[in-house]
């Protein structure tokens, strides 16, 4: 253990040391050892064979800490991490030798798609501040996966890509990979000679358990991952350079789509879009996103989500590459930036940067229609207006220390006499290694057009049952305003957690950019738990933690009260177990739908309900999940109380290296009075051959099979909804800016009194980028 210089002489001592001269120093503020990396010019073959002569003279650091699941023990295998620097590129090497080499977990994948395969890889803070971490990870095949932590909301994301090179070669004594990470693609303080990052070397090992091996321990007493990355030092030479990209598009697409309920005539499509993209490293610390014309489209179906009794609107990731660009930027403690309410631009821009202590992102889009949703407390709607809107954001964060964060956010929508403004403040504060506060308070004002109300009525708004909840809170004449705000408190240290939150959306409160359903909304959140932790028996921790809720609407009616517990057990075979109980009271939909008042209103109804999550992959082949919950559920169409059965189960097998087979089976049926009132099943198989780490043929089949029972509804429903829809795609990725994707598509709808599956569209479709970099 290397320990902080007390005394004039122990300081002399220490510093005349010639072996801590040559491979550390003392780090100023976290008494932690700082790796200097070298420079060594020279070309540098990327092809997992350490044969060049810089591979001699690199840094050398070993992996001698198992961090996960157990606390910091002496791995069962040894890892070496190789690294030097040449002013342009990181280049990093990993032998991880194995005793075992046939139980390697390799496969071949699209990117991003290794995450369970034995890996190795680096995390890097390259502003050394504990807020932003990259993360490059490889496969023992040289399959790579990219990401960003964020300290800040606690969030990880793999949507973040970068152009790195990487490559692996397994051996009879494991496997070796070798990386080149150009400096150009991250963000890091230019002004500086000797730059000093946070970094961690990892290694994962997935055999029985799947143990997490890295260079540095892990204190778990300290809340914080990313402030207790250990120190590197170097990259004097280090510059940005051009870093300027530019990238054509092309979309070519021709299909045909029809309505069979009405006039069953096809409609022809033909779609032949140019566009470009640009990305440009402005300095190190600054970068600019431009896209032209951009086609947004997605290439692959969403995952398949259950929209039946389900009074809310339903949440999907942001998949598409410019608004995925460092979106981390504009992350707070509310989801005030969803970039997916942004369907079809002309065109976007984004400007990102960190400079010392000051971060920044701003973006702006137009859309060619505007679409947002309307938030409530018992529901929520979305709303489609004809017109083109301008759509933008700004976040800013000024980082006081370490340990505060002080940052405001705007964004604005406008399109014709519609609009929504938001500006807010938030702060984040740690106040011990253990304790973090959170807070946010944000301010809106919205006008909506004068009949906008009228899309979420029934056939006549002047009467009061075909109100809506959305159709009264859409029924403004004038601007009006609102405020949110929420507090969160988190103590977490080794063997217990503590939370308590607060959350305030008041009525006029709108965040039409965000992902924002509740308004009129307030909720009061007390929870925690306790962790049992093994390192010699068969499971290596257990997991008791549970919740209290009380949430009201503006007025002080109780919408719900909530209590539920877990206890959950990880162990061999990398298995998880959770069983689950909760009991709920919350109230139904409203008996006159022309008021927003609860109280009197409406019927209060008591849920209890138990699940079980399970899963496991007890080897390389197999990996399964299942979960279940069965109880008590409000039938929200007909405002009674049933019975529901929830089941959503995965399968996925490998089918040797190249192929994969993963089928995921969503099950929901609702019995209400001693019958069926519906039974819905989602069916989505996905079967991909992979054939190298560049490219792949996927097929996609999702079916949906929804079954009600007319005689149980108070109003007439249709009998039988089936849909149908197949994908046949092949991509090829030669980085993640440069791609072709072909494919074809088609989907089919049944419902009564119609008899077999009638198709309703089918298209090909080609998308082609090539990035020119500078």
């Amino acid at each position: 253990m290397i320990l902080r210089c007390t005394g004039w002489l122990l300081l002399a001592a220490l510093c005349l040391s010639p072996a801590l001269a040559d491979d550390v120093l003392i780090s100023e503020s976290e008494q932690q050892p700082v790796t200097q990396i070298p420079f060594l010019e020279g070309e540098v073959a990327i092809d997992g064979n350490l044969n060049e002569p810089q591979w001699q003279q690199a840094r050398v650091i070993s992996l001698d800490y198992v961090t996960r699941p157990y606390n910091n023990t002496k791995p069962p295998v040894s890892t070496q991490v190789k690294l030097f620097e040449d002013g342009e590129t990181l280049h990093v090497a990993f032998i991880a030798e194995d005793p075992d080499p046939e139980q390697i977990r390799a496969f071949f994948r699209d990117r991003d798609k290794v995450w369970s395969d034995d890996l190795v890889g680096i995390k890097l803070d390259t502003f050394n501040n504990g807020r932003l971490a990259y993360q490059f990870f490889i496969n023992p095949l040289g399959v790579q996966a990219d990401a960003i932590q964020n300290e800040m909301t606690g969030n990880e994301s793999d949507s973040w890509n970068a152009i790195w090179e990487s490559a692996g070669v397994i051996n009879d004594n494991g496997y070796v990979v070798e990386v080149a990470i150009p400096l150009r693609i991250m963000n890091f303080e230019e002004g500086e000679r000797t730059k000093l990052w946070g970094a961690e070397f990892v290694r994962f090992y997935p055999r029985q358990e799947r143990l997490r091996i890295a260079n540095i321990p892990w204190d778990r007493n300290d809340a914080c991952t990313l402030c207790q990355l250990s120190d590197v030092k170097g990259f004097e030479q280090a510059t940005q350079g051009k870093n300027l990209a530019l990238v054509p598009t092309l979309v070519l697409g021709k299909g045909r789509s029809r309505d069979p309920f009405s006039s069953n005539e096809w409609d022809d499509i033909e779609v032949v879009e140019p566009g470009l993209d640009v990305k440009w490293g402005i300095t190190p610390e600054m970068s600019l996103q431009a896209t032209l014309n951009p086609d947004f489209s997605q290439v692959e179906a969403d995952d398949a989500q259950v929209n039946i009794n389900n009074t809310f609107a339903l949440f999907f990731d942001e998949r598409r590459p410019f608004f995925v660009e460092n979106a981390d930027y504009f992350s707070s403690n509310q989801r005030l930036v969803y970039t997916r309410n942004i369907g079809s631009p002309d065109y976007g821009l984004k400007l990102t940067g960190q400079k010392e202590r000051h971060t920044f992102g701003v973006f702006m889009a137009d859309d060619a229609n505007t679409t947002f949703i309307v938030p409530g407390n018992l529901g929520s709607g979305i709303a489609v207006l004809e017109d083109e809107s301008l759509n933008g954001a700004l976040r800013y964060r000024f980082d006081y220390d370490n340990d505060l964060s002080i940052g405001s956010v705007t964004t604005f929508r406008q399109a014709g006499d519609y609009h929504n403004f938001v500006n807010g403040l938030d702060v984040k504060y740690r106040l011990t290694q253990q304790d973090t506060l959170r807070a946010q308070y944000v301010v809106s004002n919205t006008q909506y057009p004068e009949n906008l109300y009228t899309n979420f009525c029934g056939n006549d708004c002047s009467e009061a049952d075909d109100l809506s909840e959305t159709a009264i809170r859409t029924r403004q004449t004038e601007a009006f305003s609102g405020t949110a705000w929420r507090v969160n408190y988190r103590h977490e240290e080794q063997d217990w957690f503590f939370r308590a939150d607060r959350y305030e959306n008041d009525a006029g409160f709108r965040a039409d950019l965000g992902f924002e359903t509740k308004a009129d909304y307030n909720k009061t959140v007390v929870g925690g738990g306790y962790f049992w932790w093994n390192e010699n028996s068969w499971w290596n921790r257990i997991r008791l933690n549970g919740d209290w809720d009380l949430t009201h609407n503006d007025n002080g009616e109780v919408l719900e009260r909530e209590l539920e517990a877990y206890v959950s057990i990880r162990g061999m075979w990398q298995s998880f177990l959770e069983l689950g109980t909760v009991r709920r009271e919350r109230v139904g939909l409203r008996h006159d739908p022309s008021t927003l008042a609860v109280t009197g209103n409406t019927d209060r109804f008591d849920e209890q309900s138990v699940s079980v999550y399970a899963e496991t992959r007890p080897n390389p082949t197999l990996f399964v999940s299942t979960f279940v919950r069965k109880g008590d559920q409000i039938d929200f169409a007909n405002n009674r109380l049933g019975k529901q059965l929830f089941v959503e189960s995965m399968i996925d097998v490998n089918l040797g290296k190249h192929t994969q087979l993963r089928f995921t089976q969503l099950y929901s049926n609702l019995d209400v009075a001693s019958d069926t009132l519906f039974t819905a099943r989602i069916s989505d198989l996905r079967l991909t051959y992979q054939l190298d780490a560049r490219q792949f043929v996927r097929l996609i089949g999702i079916y949906n099979n929804t079954h009600r029972n007319q005689d149980n509804y108070q109003f007439d429903v249709k009998p039988v909804t089936r849909t149908l829809g197949g994908q046949l795609l092949y991509s090829y990725k030669l980085n993640p800016l440069t791609r072709f994707f072909v494919g074809v598509s088609s989907a089919a709808v049944e419902e009564n009194p119609l008899t077999g599956l009638t198709t309703t569209n089918k298209s090909v479709f080609m998308k082609f980028s090539y990035a020119w970099l500078y």
